[in-house]
């Protein structure tokens, strides 16, 4: 059973306290998401979904504030087929744990189901129509791209190597 009087975020008592490995740190934390927030139902907008070969579907669930990683595994992605499509608006049962490998806060969904449009993505729709309506994709006004660029724009600092950088890829890409 884990110890769960330990104070995570406390500065050590002593130079000489053991410190925790990464490894330990991330399990602690996991546990510690796993019950204190357990299994819940969340309800947020579907973006970037990848389906596994493995049958594992990944996806991230955002609304208008943030955005969270999920996983979705073997035969409950079957399970959720329907719902889960860029840009649906779903509400999920999942359980808050951490991807110890990888330091990563995520959701594993146990079940989908449809919540109704996705707002986010209705918006994106409407300003591409309203877009089109305005013939701002008409194929007449878009401009040829060159082959090589005339004026190119570099932000950084004055002692930043960006400068450098890109002169250096310029030259070897296009040398005189």
């Amino acid at each position: 059973m884990p110890d769960w009087d330990v104070d995570l975020f406390s500065k050590p008592k002593t130079p000489e306290e053991k410190a925790l490995s990464v490894t330990q740190l991330l399990r602690r934390m996991k546990n510690l998401l796993e019950v204190q927030i357990g299994e819940t139902w969340v309800e947020g907008e579907v973006s970037n979904l990848r389906k596994q070969g493995s049958g594992h579907w990944y996806f991230s669930l955002k609304d208008e504030g943030a955005q969270i990683s999920c996983a979705m595994f073997g035969a409950r992605s079957r399970s959720g087929s329907d719902a889960l499509v860029d840009g649906a608006k779903v509400r999920v049962f999942a359980e808050a744990s951490v991807y110890e490998a990888r330091g990563q806060l995520q959701i594993i969904v146990k079940k989908a189901e449809l919540a109704g449009a996705g707002d986010l993505q209705a918006r994106f729709e409407a300003l591409k129509r309203k877009l089109h309506a305005e013939g701002l994709f008409d194929s007449d006004r878009k401009k040829p791209i060159p082959t090589y660029p005339r004026t190119i724009g570099l932000i950084t600092s004055g002692t930043g190597a960006a400068l450098q950088d890109m002169l250096n890829v310029l030259t070897r890409l296009h040398p005189r």
